[in-house]
């Protein structure tokens, strides 16, 4: 029952808490990938668990603390752990699901060989064990233009990661760690169901996100944004609003759901808009930003997300790409 990106954006917006919303993105958006190898994870099983579950956070949005306390930490900017604090307060404290246990250690030979990220109970009785993977790729077109579009083809920003890599450590290693003696012999019964939870976007090369037939292991409905090189933003750079348009570079924590812009910080951005865009035109890293359109009522309302990566990341990009099998 995830949503659609138009569906999302409108119930995420129901919320003001900024941690809220980053459950409630969470929960709802669509999953990266379809069912294949791998099961889907699903918060909640039928439309009563839904709108129990949005009765739940709207309770939780109008007193946030307890959720501010178990998920914000100032020290760490690691965006999974976040993701996955956000995942187990819900777990354990939600409507829909009893948390068992969460970050479930297994060693062979005093080594750790894994870690299962959430056990839990359906309300239906059934025992699922869920991984949790929030990924943002870009995609990058290989030198064969008549060529399918591959896993491989998603590279993370900062050319790390890559999506065949990440799907197939998911489906071959992390979901049959449930299935491993070495679980069994923790006693937490069985059998479980093992399920992948994953969220995230992927963007595409212009600033319209073009629509080309993703991967066809990729979720139909998966969230989108766009990417450009320095040198193409500085061209686009005539062709942008400007009273009406803001551009607001995200930093990794705020990558979840979409932001309100209050009326005094818009006018800020969009003041101080030519000095930022001067400095993405000379980015030595990909940097994520969001635009953000002034609307009929005059609240500033989030439009896409993209990255500016510097000139020289595409062939880079195609270089590791290309690295695959």
């Amino acid at each position: 029952m995830a949503a659609g990106a138009s569906e999302l954006a409108h119930l995420v917006d129901r919320f003001g808490d900024v941690t809220v919303r980053d459950l409630a993105w969470l929960l709802f958006a669509p999953d990266l990938l379809r069912k294949g190898d791998a099961e889907l994870a699903h918060p909640f099983a039928s439309a009563p668990e839904r709108e129990t579950t949005l009765a739940w956070l709207d309770a939780l949005d109008a007193a946030p603390q307890a959720l501010h306390d178990h998920a914000r930490n100032p020290k760490s900017t690691r965006l999974g752990i976040y993701a996955e604090s956000l995942l187990r307060f819900f777990l354990a404290n939600g409507p829909a699901a009893r948390l068992i246990a969460a970050n479930v250690p297994l060693r062979y030979q005093r080594r750790t060989i894994g870690e299962c990220d959430f056990l839990l109970e359906a309300a239906n009785g059934a025992q699922l064990h869920w991984e949790l993977a929030v990924k943002f790729y870009l995609h990058i077109d290989g030198e064969d233009a008549s060529r399918a579009v591959r896993l491989s083809d998603y590279v993370g920003p900062n050319l790390q990661d890559r999506f065949d890599l990440k799907h197939a450590r998911l489906v071959t290693h992390q979901l049959a760690l449930s299935s491993r003696a070495e679980f069994a012999a923790l006693g937490f019964g069985g059998p479980w169901r093992a399920q992948l939870f994953i969220k995230g976007r992927l963007f595409y090369h212009g600033l319209n996100g073009a629509r080309i037939e993703p991967a066809p292991e990729i979720g139909a409905d998966h969230l989108r944004g766009w990417w450009l090189t320095a040198s193409e933003w500085r061209e686009a750079r005539a062709n942008l609003p400007g009273d009406d348009r803001a551009w607001v570079v995200q930093p990794r924590m705020a990558w979840l759901a979409s932001r309100r812009l209050e009326a005094h910080a818009a006018q800020t951005l969009v003041a101080e808009s030519d000095a930022m865009r001067a400095r993405l035109e000379n980015t030595l890293a990909p940097t994520m930003i969001a635009a953000y359109a002034r609307d009929e009522a005059g609240s500033w309302i989030e439009q896409s997300r993209g990255f500016i990566v510097p000139d020289d990341w595409p062939a880079r990009a195609r270089a590791f790409a290309a690295s695959a099998p």
